[in-house]
Protein backbone atom coordinates (compact mmCIF):
# COMPACT_ATOMS: atom_id res chain seq x y z
CA UNK A 1 0.00 0.00 0.00
CA UNK A 2 2.83 2.59 0.96
CA UNK A 3 4.53 1.96 -2.52
CA UNK A 4 1.26 2.68 -4.46
CA UNK A 5 0.75 5.45 -2.61
CA UNK A 6 4.88 6.47 -3.19
CA UNK A 7 4.63 5.94 -6.71
CA UNK A 8 1.04 8.08 -7.07
CA UNK A 9 3.19 10.99 -5.41
CA UNK A 10 6.42 10.30 -6.91
CA UNK A 11 4.08 10.73 -10.56
CA UNK A 12 2.29 13.45 -9.46
CA UNK A 13 5.31 15.64 -8.24
CA UNK A 14 7.13 14.68 -11.66
CA UNK A 15 3.65 16.38 -13.22
CA UNK A 16 4.01 19.22 -11.10
CA UNK A 17 8.08 19.84 -11.81
CA UNK A 18 7.71 19.39 -15.42
CA UNK A 19 4.75 22.29 -15.11
CA UNK A 20 6.69 24.77 -12.83
CA UNK A 21 10.28 24.18 -14.85
CA UNK A 22 9.14 25.04 -17.88
CA UNK A 23 10.77 28.44 -17.82
CA UNK A 24 13.65 26.69 -16.81
CA UNK A 25 15.96 29.91 -16.99
CA UNK A 26 17.74 30.83 -14.10
CA UNK A 27 17.10 27.17 -12.59
CA UNK A 28 19.17 24.51 -11.68
CA UNK A 29 18.58 20.58 -10.33
CA UNK A 30 19.58 20.41 -6.31
CA UNK A 31 21.48 17.58 -7.15
CA UNK A 32 23.87 19.37 -9.37
CA UNK A 33 24.84 21.53 -6.16
CA UNK A 34 24.36 19.15 -3.39
CA UNK A 35 24.90 15.34 -2.33
CA UNK A 36 23.28 13.12 0.42
CA UNK A 37 25.09 12.44 3.08
CA UNK A 38 26.80 8.76 3.21
CA UNK A 39 27.85 8.84 -0.17
CA UNK A 40 31.24 9.25 0.03
CA UNK A 41 34.27 7.70 -1.67
CA UNK A 42 36.23 5.64 0.78
CA UNK A 43 40.47 5.88 0.55
CA UNK A 44 42.02 1.97 0.71
CA UNK A 45 45.87 2.05 1.17
CA UNK A 46 48.58 -0.72 1.33
CA UNK A 47 52.04 -1.42 0.49
CA UNK A 48 53.44 -3.39 -1.99
CA UNK A 49 56.39 -4.94 -4.74
CA UNK A 50 56.71 -4.13 -8.01
CA UNK A 51 58.66 -6.57 -9.90
CA UNK A 52 60.49 -6.65 -13.73
CA UNK A 53 61.91 -2.93 -13.48
CA UNK A 54 65.00 -2.96 -15.79
CA UNK A 55 67.88 -1.67 -12.75
CA UNK A 56 64.88 1.21 -12.00
CA UNK A 57 64.07 -0.15 -8.47
CA UNK A 58 65.35 0.93 -4.98
CA UNK A 59 68.94 1.60 -4.65
CA UNK A 60 68.32 1.04 -0.90
CA UNK A 61 67.94 -2.57 -1.23
CA UNK A 62 67.66 -3.17 2.76
CA UNK A 63 63.57 -2.85 3.25
CA UNK A 64 62.92 -4.14 0.23
CA UNK A 65 64.29 -6.96 0.02
CA UNK A 66 62.98 -8.06 3.84
CA UNK A 67 59.15 -7.33 2.04
CA UNK A 68 60.33 -9.20 -0.98
CA UNK A 69 61.39 -11.78 1.31
CA UNK A 70 58.09 -11.88 3.47
CA UNK A 71 56.22 -12.15 -0.17
CA UNK A 72 58.54 -15.32 -1.14
CA UNK A 73 57.99 -16.89 2.12
CA UNK A 74 54.29 -16.28 1.50
CA UNK A 75 54.58 -18.20 -1.87
CA UNK A 76 56.18 -21.07 -0.17
CA UNK A 77 59.77 -20.06 -1.57
CA UNK A 78 61.00 -19.14 1.64
CA UNK A 79 64.85 -17.07 2.04
CA UNK A 80 67.35 -18.67 4.44
CA UNK A 81 67.91 -16.98 7.33
CA UNK A 82 71.02 -16.83 9.53
CA UNK A 83 72.09 -18.03 13.11
CA UNK A 84 69.72 -14.72 14.54
CA UNK A 85 66.40 -16.47 12.95
CA UNK A 86 66.59 -13.15 10.76
CA UNK A 87 65.98 -13.25 6.66
CA UNK A 88 69.63 -13.45 5.12
CA UNK A 89 69.26 -10.52 2.92
CA UNK A 90 72.82 -11.19 1.31
CA UNK A 91 70.54 -13.71 -0.81
CA UNK A 92 68.42 -10.81 -2.06
CA UNK A 93 71.34 -7.84 -2.29
CA UNK A 94 71.31 -8.08 -6.17
CA UNK A 95 67.52 -7.32 -6.61
CA UNK A 96 67.80 -4.08 -8.70
CA UNK A 97 64.60 -4.48 -9.85
CA UNK A 98 62.31 -4.40 -7.58
CA UNK A 99 60.67 -1.57 -5.90
CA UNK A 100 58.47 -0.68 -2.70
CA UNK A 101 55.55 1.29 -3.45
CA UNK A 102 52.69 3.17 -2.03
CA UNK A 103 49.64 1.58 -3.61
CA UNK A 104 46.45 3.14 -3.28
CA UNK A 105 42.47 3.29 -4.73
CA UNK A 106 38.76 4.98 -4.05
CA UNK A 107 36.16 2.94 -3.80
CA UNK A 108 33.38 5.47 -5.42
CA UNK A 109 30.40 7.54 -3.48
CA UNK A 110 28.22 5.16 -4.65
CA UNK A 111 30.28 2.32 -2.92
CA UNK A 112 30.72 -1.16 -4.59
CA UNK A 113 30.34 -4.71 -4.23
CA UNK A 114 32.68 -7.92 -3.48
CA UNK A 115 34.79 -8.95 -6.59
CA UNK A 116 33.99 -5.49 -8.27
CA UNK A 117 37.66 -3.92 -10.13
CA UNK A 118 38.44 -0.02 -10.11
CA UNK A 119 41.55 1.08 -11.02
CA UNK A 120 44.47 1.80 -8.65
CA UNK A 121 47.54 4.46 -8.18
CA UNK A 122 51.05 3.06 -7.33
CA UNK A 123 53.52 5.26 -6.26
CA UNK A 124 57.06 4.64 -5.55
CA UNK A 125 59.20 5.04 -2.29
CA UNK A 126 62.40 5.68 -3.62
CA UNK A 127 62.77 4.10 -7.10
CA UNK A 128 63.59 6.29 -9.98
CA UNK A 129 61.02 4.84 -12.25
CA UNK A 130 58.46 2.08 -12.78
CA UNK A 131 58.11 1.64 -16.35
CA UNK A 132 57.85 -1.62 -17.39
CA UNK A 133 56.96 -2.95 -13.81
CA UNK A 134 54.75 -5.71 -12.65
CA UNK A 135 52.60 -5.11 -9.18
CA UNK A 136 52.89 -8.01 -6.96
CA UNK A 137 49.58 -8.97 -5.09
CA UNK A 138 48.97 -6.41 -2.26
CA UNK A 139 46.72 -6.54 0.60
CA UNK A 140 45.21 -3.00 0.80
CA UNK A 141 43.46 -1.99 3.98
CA UNK A 142 41.38 0.81 5.01
CA UNK A 143 39.60 3.33 5.03
CA UNK A 144 40.09 4.16 8.45
CA UNK A 145 43.79 4.70 9.56
CA UNK A 146 45.29 1.85 11.49
CA UNK A 147 42.35 -0.98 10.43
CA UNK A 148 43.93 -4.10 9.85
CA UNK A 149 40.96 -5.50 7.72
CA UNK A 150 42.28 -5.94 4.31
CA UNK A 151 39.74 -4.92 1.84
CA UNK A 152 41.02 -5.06 -1.54
CA UNK A 153 43.69 -6.78 -3.21
CA UNK A 154 46.06 -5.22 -5.85
CA UNK A 155 47.93 -6.13 -8.99
CA UNK A 156 49.09 -6.20 -12.34
CA UNK A 157 50.72 -4.64 -14.64
CA UNK A 158 51.96 -0.87 -14.63
CA UNK A 159 51.34 1.65 -16.69
CA UNK A 160 53.10 5.20 -16.45
CA UNK A 161 51.20 7.81 -17.26
CA UNK A 162 53.01 10.87 -17.62
CA UNK A 163 56.71 9.98 -18.97
CA UNK A 164 57.83 12.99 -16.63
CA UNK A 165 56.92 11.46 -13.63
CA UNK A 166 57.87 7.87 -13.92
CA UNK A 167 57.53 7.02 -10.31
CA UNK A 168 53.84 7.38 -10.36
CA UNK A 169 51.43 5.01 -12.49
CA UNK A 170 48.18 2.95 -12.81
CA UNK A 171 47.33 -0.50 -12.80
CA UNK A 172 44.37 -0.29 -14.65
CA UNK A 173 41.12 -1.94 -12.87
CA UNK A 174 44.06 -3.78 -10.86
CA UNK A 175 41.87 -3.44 -7.53
CA UNK A 176 39.97 -6.41 -6.62
CA UNK A 177 37.57 -5.54 -3.60
CA UNK A 178 36.77 -8.25 -1.14
CA UNK A 179 33.83 -6.59 0.94
CA UNK A 180 30.60 -4.71 0.57
CA UNK A 181 30.81 -1.11 0.53
CA UNK A 182 26.99 -0.17 0.90
CA UNK A 183 27.08 3.37 1.96
CA UNK A 184 24.32 4.46 4.61
CA UNK A 185 22.43 7.25 3.39
CA UNK A 186 19.19 7.21 5.82
CA UNK A 187 19.38 7.28 9.25
CA UNK A 188 16.32 7.37 11.83
CA UNK A 189 14.17 8.56 9.16
CA UNK A 190 16.11 11.38 8.12
CA UNK A 191 18.66 12.16 5.00
CA UNK A 192 20.93 14.50 5.06
CA UNK A 193 22.00 17.01 1.98
CA UNK A 194 25.25 18.47 2.03
CA UNK A 195 25.92 21.37 -0.35
CA UNK A 196 29.02 21.80 -2.36
CA UNK A 197 31.76 24.35 -1.17
CA UNK A 198 31.57 26.54 -4.16
CA UNK A 199 27.22 27.02 -3.27
CA UNK A 200 27.48 26.57 0.25
CA UNK A 201 25.87 29.51 2.86
CA UNK A 202 23.54 30.43 5.20
CA UNK A 203 20.90 31.78 2.55
CA UNK A 204 21.70 28.79 0.21
CA UNK A 205 20.91 26.38 2.83
CA UNK A 206 17.72 28.26 4.34
CA UNK A 207 16.64 28.43 0.08
CA UNK A 208 16.71 24.46 -0.38
CA UNK A 209 15.31 23.85 2.84
CA UNK A 210 12.46 26.31 1.65
CA UNK A 211 12.47 24.62 -1.70
CA UNK A 212 11.70 21.26 -0.26
CA UNK A 213 9.08 22.47 2.31
CA UNK A 214 7.32 24.38 -0.51
CA UNK A 215 7.01 20.74 -2.15
CA UNK A 216 6.06 19.18 1.06
CA UNK A 217 2.00 18.66 0.35
CA UNK A 218 3.19 16.01 -2.35
CA UNK A 219 5.77 14.29 -0.75
CA UNK A 220 4.12 13.83 2.59
CA UNK A 221 0.65 12.81 3.82
CA UNK A 222 -1.89 15.79 4.84
CA UNK A 223 -1.49 15.16 8.38
CA UNK A 224 1.94 15.54 8.24
CA UNK A 225 2.66 18.86 6.44
CA UNK A 226 1.91 20.75 9.88
CA UNK A 227 5.65 20.42 10.64
CA UNK A 228 8.28 21.46 8.01
CA UNK A 229 10.33 18.50 6.96
CA UNK A 230 13.85 20.38 5.55
CA UNK A 231 15.31 21.97 8.30
CA UNK A 232 18.87 23.90 7.48
CA UNK A 233 21.10 22.98 10.48
CA UNK A 234 24.22 25.43 9.01
CA UNK A 235 25.28 26.71 5.88
CA UNK A 236 26.63 23.37 4.41
CA UNK A 237 23.60 20.58 5.64
CA UNK A 238 20.10 20.59 5.29
CA UNK A 239 18.29 17.81 7.12
CA UNK A 240 15.23 16.23 5.38
CA UNK A 241 12.52 14.16 7.09
CA UNK A 242 11.15 10.86 5.04
CA UNK A 243 7.16 11.69 4.77
CA UNK A 244 5.72 8.05 5.81
CA UNK A 245 4.97 6.61 2.68
CA UNK A 246 8.30 7.13 1.72
CA UNK A 247 10.18 4.76 4.47
CA UNK A 248 10.11 1.78 2.42
CA UNK A 249 11.23 3.10 -0.68
CA UNK A 250 13.84 5.97 0.31
CA UNK A 251 15.33 6.05 -2.76
CA UNK A 252 12.69 7.23 -4.39
CA UNK A 253 12.15 9.76 -2.22
CA UNK A 254 15.75 10.93 -2.60
CA UNK A 255 15.20 10.67 -6.04
CA UNK A 256 12.25 13.43 -6.28
CA UNK A 257 14.30 15.06 -3.57
CA UNK A 258 16.98 15.74 -5.99
CA UNK A 259 15.37 16.05 -9.33
CA UNK A 260 13.89 19.09 -7.43
CA UNK A 261 14.84 22.95 -9.65
CA UNK A 262 15.70 25.91 -7.66
CA UNK A 263 15.26 29.45 -8.92
CA UNK A 264 18.03 31.99 -8.39
CA UNK A 265 20.36 30.24 -5.70
CA UNK A 266 21.87 32.89 -3.70
CA UNK A 267 26.00 32.81 -3.28
CA UNK A 268 28.15 34.91 -1.95
CA UNK A 269 29.83 37.52 -4.26
CA UNK A 270 33.42 35.86 -5.19
CA UNK A 271 36.06 36.96 -7.64
CA UNK A 272 38.21 33.82 -8.88
CA UNK A 273 41.33 35.01 -10.85
CA UNK A 274 44.22 32.33 -12.02
CA UNK A 275 47.77 33.79 -12.67
CA UNK A 276 49.12 31.22 -14.68
CA UNK A 277 46.28 31.81 -17.47
CA UNK A 278 45.29 35.67 -16.59
CA UNK A 279 41.58 34.25 -16.15
CA UNK A 280 39.39 36.59 -13.86
CA UNK A 281 36.11 35.57 -13.20
CA UNK A 282 33.66 38.00 -12.14
CA UNK A 283 30.04 37.43 -10.41
CA UNK A 284 27.51 39.32 -11.46
CA UNK A 285 27.29 41.11 -7.52
CA UNK A 286 30.60 42.00 -6.91
CA UNK A 287 30.77 45.71 -6.40
CA UNK A 288 33.96 48.36 -4.98
CA UNK A 289 33.54 51.06 -2.91
CA UNK A 290 35.08 54.54 -3.41
CA UNK A 291 38.26 54.60 -4.55
CA UNK A 292 41.23 55.69 -6.84
CA UNK A 293 43.11 53.21 -9.10
CA UNK A 294 46.50 54.68 -10.72
CA UNK A 295 47.90 52.55 -13.46
CA UNK A 296 51.35 53.44 -15.03
CA UNK A 297 50.09 57.02 -16.19
CA UNK A 298 46.24 56.65 -15.89
CA UNK A 299 43.63 57.05 -13.22
CA UNK A 300 40.83 55.12 -13.10
CA UNK A 301 38.40 56.80 -10.75
CA UNK A 302 35.35 55.00 -9.20
CA UNK A 303 32.16 57.38 -9.68
CA UNK A 304 31.98 60.59 -7.89
CA UNK A 305 35.75 61.23 -7.15
CA UNK A 306 37.08 64.11 -9.13
CA UNK A 307 40.10 63.74 -11.50
CA UNK A 308 41.24 65.86 -14.54
CA UNK A 309 39.01 64.49 -17.36
CA UNK A 310 41.65 63.63 -19.72
CA UNK A 311 43.10 61.27 -17.31
CA UNK A 312 40.60 58.85 -15.83
CA UNK A 313 37.74 56.18 -17.04
CA UNK A 314 34.58 56.86 -15.00
CA UNK A 315 33.06 53.94 -13.45
CA UNK A 316 28.98 53.55 -13.70
CA UNK A 317 27.37 53.51 -10.32
CA UNK A 318 26.40 49.62 -8.84
CA UNK A 319 22.95 50.57 -7.88
CA UNK A 320 24.31 53.58 -5.01
CA UNK A 321 25.80 56.59 -4.39
CA UNK A 322 29.10 54.94 -3.05
CA UNK A 323 29.58 51.84 -5.12
CA UNK A 324 30.45 50.54 -8.62
CA UNK A 325 30.66 47.60 -10.41
CA UNK A 326 33.87 45.70 -10.18
CA UNK A 327 33.38 44.78 -13.87
CA UNK A 328 33.28 48.26 -15.03
CA UNK A 329 36.72 48.68 -13.22
CA UNK A 330 38.11 45.87 -14.96
CA UNK A 331 36.97 46.77 -18.19
CA UNK A 332 38.49 50.30 -17.83
CA UNK A 333 41.84 48.60 -16.86
CA UNK A 334 41.84 46.68 -20.16
CA UNK A 335 40.87 49.79 -21.86
CA UNK A 336 44.50 51.33 -21.15
CA UNK A 337 46.01 48.49 -21.81
CA UNK A 338 46.53 47.22 -18.29
CA UNK A 339 48.35 43.53 -18.16
CA UNK A 340 46.44 40.91 -16.32
CA UNK A 341 49.16 40.31 -13.93
CA UNK A 342 48.69 43.83 -12.96
CA UNK A 343 44.91 43.48 -12.79
CA UNK A 344 44.97 40.92 -10.20
CA UNK A 345 47.51 42.85 -8.05
CA UNK A 346 44.87 45.80 -8.39
CA UNK A 347 42.26 43.25 -6.88
CA UNK A 348 44.62 42.48 -4.17
CA UNK A 349 44.96 45.72 -3.35
CA UNK A 350 41.39 46.42 -3.28
CA UNK A 351 40.69 43.70 -0.96
CA UNK A 352 43.45 44.85 0.95
CA UNK A 353 41.78 48.42 1.09
CA UNK A 354 38.44 47.13 2.26
CA UNK A 355 37.09 48.50 -0.88
CA UNK A 356 35.90 45.02 -2.69
CA UNK A 357 32.62 44.16 -1.55
CA UNK A 358 33.39 40.36 -2.43
CA UNK A 359 35.29 37.22 -2.31
CA UNK A 360 39.02 37.58 -3.94
CA UNK A 361 40.09 33.56 -4.69
CA UNK A 362 43.55 33.94 -6.29
CA UNK A 363 44.74 30.58 -8.17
Amino acid sequence: MHRCVAIMLSLLVACLACTVSLPARGQTYLRDICRVKGQEENTLQGIGLVVGLKGTGDADVAPTARALARMMELMAHPVGRDAAGEYALKELEDARNVALVLVTTTVPAAGGRQGDRIDCTVSAISAKSLEGGHLIMSPLLGPRPGSQKIYAFAQGPIHVQDSSQPATAKVHLGCRLEEDFFNVFLKEGKITLVLDGNHAGFQAAQDVADQINSMQAYFASAESTKDYIAKALDQVNIEVAVPTPYLEDPVLFVSQILNQRISHLQTGARVVANRKTGAIIIGGGVSIGPVVVTHKNNIVVEAGVAAPADRFVPLSSGGEAETAKLKDLVDALNAVKAAPGDIIDILEGLEQNGKLYGRLIVE
